[in-house]
């Protein structure tokens, strides 16, 4: 039989075809909106690449094309959720003596938004319990969130000072969120931010709010 006469053709490897459903403009972000979705209700362990494309509605392949691996979608739904090159901007633009309480409101209005929260509590959750997650949460939220604004803040430690601020607010992520420890769980986050910017503030500059 000659391939092409009486027959489909053999498929080729390597890149996955471009076909209107699988690829364009917005496959990629319906892959990172499956990602999301499947990490969330799922957790990481149980959350496959295979999982993600069906959801997102295109080949598997495609969705190895734009990330390579499941570390790979998983930290862009992290970074996704955090939006950091909008917000470090946003925390480091305004006066020195209110950073903390930037951070801790962005911090805290992240987790208060629904939109964020489920993907967010996804993360945090495998983090807990499966290392490549927690690599992955370590990677980002410290060099690639806390060390960038600490960095530009030119202080001594960077890299500690950053690590006391994400110790300090994934605590009570934990606490909050997670676990929903009372009184903490249904505290006003506006009552949060304000007792939790000044220590913040201390660790990010080493000078208490005035």
């Amino acid at each position: 039989m000659t391939p092409g006469a009486d027959g489909p053709a053999p498929r080729r490897r390597g890149r996955p075809s471009r076909t209107a459903k699988s690829a364009g403009p917005d496959a990629r972000t319906r892959i990172l909106e499956a990602a999301r979705t499947e990490f969330a209700e799922r957790g990481y362990d149980k959350t496959s690449m295979r999982g993600i494309a069906k959801a997102a509605g295109v080949d598997a392949a495609l969705v190895h094309h734009y990330f390579g691996t499941k570390d790979e979608v998983f930290a862009a739904a992290i970074e996704v959720s955090f939006e950091p090159a909008l917000v470090i901007p946003e925390i480091l633009g305004g006066p020195m003596d209110s950073v903390g309480e930037r951070l801790a409101r962005y911090f805290i209005g992240v987790w208060e938004n629904p939109v964020s929260r489920a993907p967010m509590l996804a993360i945090l959750r495998s983090a807990l319990t499966h290392e490549a997650a927690a690599k992955v949460l370590r990677g980002f939220v410290l060099r690639r969130l806390l060390e960038r604004i600490a960095g530009d803040l030119d202080v001594p430690d960077p890299t500690f000072r950053a690590e006391l601020a994400a110790s300090h607010m994934i605590g009570i992520a934990i606490l909050r969120y997670v676990i929903q420890a009372e009184p903490l769980a249904s505290a006003d986050p506006e009552k949060i931010i304000t007792m939790v910017a000044p220590t913040l503030q201390r660790y990010l500059t080493g000078q208490d709010v005035p």
